[in-house]
């Protein structure tokens, strides 16, 4: 109850899109909650004010429209190491460029030089045989931290960039994979 009071505050009366996102995922805990008959003891009083906070039109409505209000940008690419580093359209210089040329390379295999990381062979090789979901976690985490902050500053832009040797397998997944994944968690726009 005390997180979803801050993200009342936060997203409801200041407008901070961030909150406003998390509010529908609070609210189904919530209701988890009470479905769950995990505590020995009833009670009903407590029990009716929250199917009123899950219920609330104001409540549902400002989850639903915050993907929209947020101002956040997340623009997401993959290179070439051999064509140089990625340029920044949008002159502030902020943002992240990973180097997945330590994952190991599918397009060292003929099956695979052809194809790149939307194909499902090949991803199914990142996932398999190499150290990509490793990576890719620790770079949700740090691409996640950024996202927080940017959304809670009202920053509208943010780059994310993978390189790879072709800028064909590798990266390519890598980016596909980031945008599913802030998506999927925050609702925003995100260019790839």
């Amino acid at each position: 109850l005390q997180v979803l009071a801050v993200y009342g505050l936060r997203g409801l009366v200041e407008g901070k899109a961030h909150f406003l996102q998390s509010i529908p995922l609070a609210l189904a805990n919530l209701a988890w909650l009470l479905k769950d008959p995990v505590y020995p003891v009833e009670f009903p009083e407590l029990r009716r004010h929250l199917q009123a906070l899950i219920e609330h039109p104001r409540l549902v409505d400002a989850g639903r429209t915050a993907g929209e209000e947020a101002p956040l940008v997340v623009h997401i690419g993959s290179f070439s190491y051999r064509k140089g580093l990625p340029t920044d359209p949008y002159g502030h210089g902020g943002g992240f460029v990973f180097d997945c040329r330590a994952i190991h390379n599918p397009g060292r295999y003929e099956q695979y030089r052809k194809q790149t990381g939307l194909d499902p062979e090949v991803k199914a090789y990142l996932q398999q045989y190499t150290q990509m979901e490793t990576f890719l976690r620790e770079v949700f985490s740090l691409v996640d931290r950024a996202v927080d902050v940017y959304l809670d500053r009202d920053f509208e832009h943010l780059s994310v960039h993978f390189g790879c040797t072709g800028g064909q397998h590798r990266s390519v997944y890598a980016a596909e994979r980031l945008a599913r994944h802030l998506r999927e968690k925050y609702g925003i726009r995100v260019e790839v």
